[in-house]
């Protein structure tokens, strides 16, 4: 049992490195904390413990890490520094040496983090490269599930229903990092959305790693789960956060066109647009099977909102391959290209591949595609300009604008004057105008009441 007294009153600081998944985890970790007497420090204030939960999909990410690692002793020079994440598991003993850092822990020990704080906070001097280290080395032995739902100081709510991943592609760590795929049941998530809904919530985020792959450790399916998930009473509005495209089943979009609170959104890692490039990353379908999800979609759903992961640069990606790709998505219907560089990871079957893309190719290629990307989203949102939406609003600060999302996932600018703090949460229908000054949203023309 942990001496929560020790923690009565104590001040603590959470800095989230990465993917939706992570923010789910550390809001997590931020609830169970506060539950035991910890408040989180207001700006500026010296903390008391300070949790870094990192990301390592790339060389820039393992970066970002050490300088925020760095960043954070230097301001909370008395604080019990805890490292978890991606990074952790895999550079544990570079991080347990960062002069500062009190407490190290992996995938699966990150499930039981309050237990390793507590059990290292009685008697613990402050980290000077001696840190508490615990991970595991092996992938297959990284076997826990930390459960996630949770909001954090933002409106929408952050579901984990999955973790870890099977697929091993050539660029990739994460198997390393997250272990294997694993999920809970069905039963447990339910009972987690329906607490979020008498909590207030009405938008849920499905988060994971590779969340069509759901029910390998239960016996069930991802399409099983949405199901379930939409029957929940309160929960207005489910966004699946990102589902490869091998996993998107016909009958999945199928329900999603019909279902009462999943929305027109989805967001699918296309990699390349080049199927001797998708060969050469070990990716599970090719452009014909890409495409068929999105014309399916568009089909059902014409006002479908779809993002599409791209990875520019990638070893063996050669000029004609690259054009291919961006031919392909050139003439497909999609809203929104996130455009990713090629980086190298120690480990990773890729650097077997010997054609290599210079730093300056990867940008170049990077910015065309970027460019091709505002062309389709501006496009997109300039066709719903003068048309109805039902938007769900976020906080705002005092005095500026409020944004929202509507089911399509435009994103909706109220100005200021309009602005109400009790709008926070609130589903409304409004009318949207024409671009706000940086193209970032739609203005909305008119407010109207349920």
């Amino acid at each position: 049992m942990i001496d929560t007294s020790a923690f009565q009153g104590k001040t603590a600081v959470y800095f989230t490195l990465g993917c939706k998944l992570n923010f789910s985890e550390t809001s997590t970790f931020a609830k169970m904390l506060q539950q035991m007497g910890v408040r989180t420090a207001e700006k500026g204030e010296e903390a008391d413990i300070c949790l870094i939960n990192t990301c390592s999909v790339t060389e820039v990410a393992d970066h970002k890490c050490r300088q925020t690692i760095h960043r954070v002793v230097r301001q909370h020079p008395r604080a019990f520094v805890v490292v978890t994440g991606c990074y952790a598991q895999l550079e544990p003993t570079k991080i347990g040496q960062i002069e500062g850092v009190d407490l190290v822990l992996g995938a699966n020990e990150k499930a039981n983090l309050i237990q390793f704080l507590g059990d290292a906070w009685s008697g613990r001097g402050r980290g000077e490269g001696n840190a508490e280290v615990h991970t595991v080395e092996k992938t297959r032995d990284i076997t826990t599930f930390a459960p996630s739902c949770s909001r954090g100081n933002r409106t929408r709510y952050f579901l984990k229903v999955q973790d870890g991943c099977n697929y091993f592609c050539t660029y990739c760590t994460i198997p390393f990092a997250r272990g294997f795929s694993r999920n809970p049941s069905i039963a447990s998530l339910v009972a987690q959305a329906e607490e979020a809904a008498r909590e207030g919530g009405k938008e849920i985020v499905l988060t994971g790693v590779n969340i069509g792959d759901f029910g390998r450790t239960t016996g069930e399916s991802f399409l099983d789960l949405v199901k379930a998930l939409d029957a929940v009473e309160g929960i207005s509005r489910y966004r699946i956060s990102s589902l490869e495209p091998d996993l998107l089943t016909d009958e999945l979009i199928e329900f999603c066109a019909h279902s009462r609170a999943f929305m027109p959104h989805f967001h699918i890692p296309l990699q390349s647009g080049s199927d001797d490039v998708l060969k050469l990353m070990h990716r599970r379908y090719d452009t014909a099977l890409f495409a068929h999800k999105i014309h399916l979609i568009k089909e059902r759903m014409p006002d479908a909102f779809i993002g599409v992961d791209v990875m520019v640069g990638t070893r063996g990606e050669t000029p004609d391959y690259f054009e291919a790709c961006y031919e392909f998505l050139h003439g497909l219907d999609v809203t929104q290209l996130h455009v990713f560089p090629y980086s190298e990871r120690p480990g990773t079957a890729a650097l077997n591949i010997p054609y290599i893309v210079s730093d300056k190719e990867k940008k170049q290629r990077s910015q065309r595609l970027l460019r091709l990307s505002d062309e389709k989203t501006e496009a997109f949102y300039a066709r719903n300009i003068g048309q109805e939406a039902e938007v769900l609003f976020e906080k705002a600060l005092r005095g500026r604008a409020m944004h929202g999302f509507s089911r399509n996932y435009i994103r909706a600018e109220l100005p200021a004057a309009l602005a109400r703090e009790e709008y926070d949460n609130q589903l409304l229908r409004v009318k949207l105008g024409g671009f706000n000054r940086d193209k970032t949203a739609l203005v909305i023309d008119n407010l109207q009441f349920n």
